[in-house]
């Protein structure tokens, strides 16, 4: 399968707020690094991030673009609040290796009215 549908894949699940399904679309030792946050590494672990997630927050991915080139693809995406980001996603044997990802935290703990941290 294509890099670009494995990630018309990653957004079906996300919108559905699926961890389980969302996580079967790494491999064992993917990586994922939002750029807001420090990176997770392995797919139990990715799963448990996007659980924790999407229990804080009701998030939804709009498809702006999706790009393809080689094993990569990129996901420009928004969401129903606003708030936009992009997503690099890279596919070895039908699997998400390594993705990063670049959003404004600060502006989506805002808009879903969670707590900011301080330091």
């Amino acid at each position: 399968m294509r890099p670009k549908e494995i990630v018309k894949q990653w957004v079906e699940a996300f919108n559905k707020g699926d961890a389980y399904s969302i996580s079967e679309l790494y491999s064992n030792d993917a990586i994922n690094h939002q750029v807001a946050n420090q990176p997770i590494e392995g797919k139990e672990a990715i799963k448990n991030m996007f659980a924790t997630e999407f229990a804080q927050a009701g998030m939804h991915c709009i498809i702006a673009n999706i790009f393809e080139d080689g094993e990569w693809a990129i996901l420009e995406w928004i969401d129903p609040l606003g708030l936009r980001g992009c997503g690099f996603f890279q596919i070895h044997n039908g699997k998400i290796v390594f993705q990063r990802g670049y959003w404004d935290k600060l502006s989506f703990l805002r808009l879903h009215r969670l707590p900011i941290p301080t330091e």
